[in-house]
């Protein structure tokens, strides 16, 4: 144990890793600024208009601050290996994600999200990072010579330098570190997502490619790089139409929830189209020749109310029936969305608690208890691989007669060596907490108003 406390706390680190990633995102990909000054833009608006009502969900320093990074990687060791980084960090995984699944378009990974786990440290900073593991043995995208050739690709590269991993273990055990050591871990693990300029082998990431354009993108090139990353915003529908103003061109769709006059719940995604990007690509000759790729691009959110397992169950049902009606245009989407969720949510908060849809904190003000919303701090499969397929240069391709390859959340914590969170659980613990400390209050003055307030 550490004779005194570190210079560096875990909190700390993840916020300064949040600015520098935010920082090298700018500098390789400048649209990325415009959807921040965009996003900040519209968030001071927002406030401005309805003041306290605006921050319901978050106070607007928070979601300044507020980004998601999206990482993907291609073997188990590689996925344990950032999760001590971002242990390191004050961030654990959370959730499990299988994207093999998502329809319309099925990508071959299964994936997780680090994340603060106590409402505290989501107050001091809530950066959060999206992590997708490739799955080389799942027939229904890859046989297995070409399974046998990724696999043996992927066993060459080295992502996390040990020197890294040894002050992430440091900074785990001790929880922090002096300031060198900080400065040097930021340094490190911020290297590990800048875009590489290595020549990529054309053949080799246009045959990954020809499967899907994520496989290519993390086992057609031997380093890995932020895919996006993320600032929160308030009103996303007004940030989509001010990106479009600007000329800058966004996918068609916002992923996720409508806008509705009723409650905001779980999240609300879109992004601008991924760009073209210089890259040298190496010919079977061995020539290096110019060329371009389209795999990294600006995404941004708005977040909600997290929603009960019956909640989600009613979320997932709209979704469906949504897409069952396979509509060709985004605003008939849009309209056939809004009406399947008049028909399955309640129009108010209020209600939303009342019939145990979505979790909530309470807290007494001025002698009352007041039900506040819990923001939704996880993500949606449907929508992340939504995001994903809009982006794609290449819709590639999948088998579905063929048998997947099992993959679960006890799968993902033995590779990972940590517990994997179940959000749900996360979520209920923070109301149950709050309606403790409410019951503590209330029977320090004899009464128990809590009580009144349970789903």
């Amino acid at each position: 144990m550490p004779s005194s406390t570190p210079d560096v706390l875990p909190w700390q680190l993840r916020a300064a890793f949040a600015r520098r990633l935010s920082d090298l995102y700018g500098r390789e990909v400048p649209a990325y600024t415009t959807l921040l000054e965009v996003a900040h833009e519209v968030n001071a608006e927002v406030v401005a208009a309805h003041g306290a009502e605006a921050e319901r969900l978050g106070s607007l320093e928070r979601v300044t601050a507020e980004r998601h990074g999206a990482i993907r990687l291609g073997t188990p060791q590689e996925l344990a290996e950032v999760g001590a980084v971002f242990a390191a960090m004050g961030m654990h995984p959370v959730g499990f994600y299988d994207l093999r699944d998502a329809a319309p378009s099925p990508v071959p990974v299964v994936s997780t999200a680090f994340r603060p786990v106590a409402a505290g440290e989501l107050a001091r900073n809530p950066f959060r990072v999206f992590t997708s593991l490739l799955v080389p043995g799942d027939r229904r995208f890859f046989d297995a010579d070409l399974q046998a050739r990724l696999e043996a690709f992927l066993a060459t590269r080295e992502l996390f330098p040990p020197d890294l991993l040894d002050l992430a273990a440091r900074a785990e055990r001790d929880g922090g570190l002096d300031r060198a050591g900080a400065e040097r871990l930021l340094e490190l693990a911020t290297a590990v997502f800048a875009l590489s300029r290595e020549p990529v082998d054309r053949a080799w990431y246009q045959e990954l490619e020809r499967v899907s354009g994520v496989a290519a993108d993390i086992g057609g090139v031997r380093s890995t790089h932020v895919n996006h990353l993320t600032p929160r915003v308030l009103d996303i529908d007004a940030l989509y139409a001010r990106m479009a103003g600007r000329g800058i061109a966004m996918i068609d769709d916002i992923q996720g929830p409508p806008r509705w006059s009723g409650p905001d719940v779980l999240l609300r995604q879109t992004s601008f189209r991924a760009l073209d990007e210089e890259r040298p690509f190496r010919l079977p000759d061995g020539s290096v020749v110019p060329g371009a790729l389209r795999v990294r691009f600006g995404e941004v959110e708005a977040r909600g109310i997290a929603l009960t397992p019956e909640g989600r169950a009613r979320y997932d049902a709209a979704v469906a029936e949504v897409a069952a009606l396979a509509l060709p245009t985004a605003q008939e989407r849009h309209e056939a969305t809004v009406e399947a969720w008049r028909r399955t949510f309640p129009p108010t908060e209020a209600e939303l608690f009342d019939q145990g849809l979505g979790y909530c904190e309470h807290v007494v003000v001025d002698g009352r208890v007041e039900r506040r919303p819990i923001v939704y701090e996880d993500f949606l499969p449907q929508s992340a691989a939504g995001i994903f397929r809009s982006n794609l240069a290449e819709e590639g391709r999948s088998d579905a007669s063929r048998a997947g390859l099992a993959r679960d959340a006890d799968w993902l914590a033995g590779v990972l060596g940590r517990e994997l969170h179940d959000p749900f659980a996360l979520y209920a613990a923070q109301q149950e907490a709050s309606r403790a400390r409410v019951d503590a209050v209330a029977a320090a003055g004899g009464d128990a108003p809590s009580a009144r307030l349970r789903p």
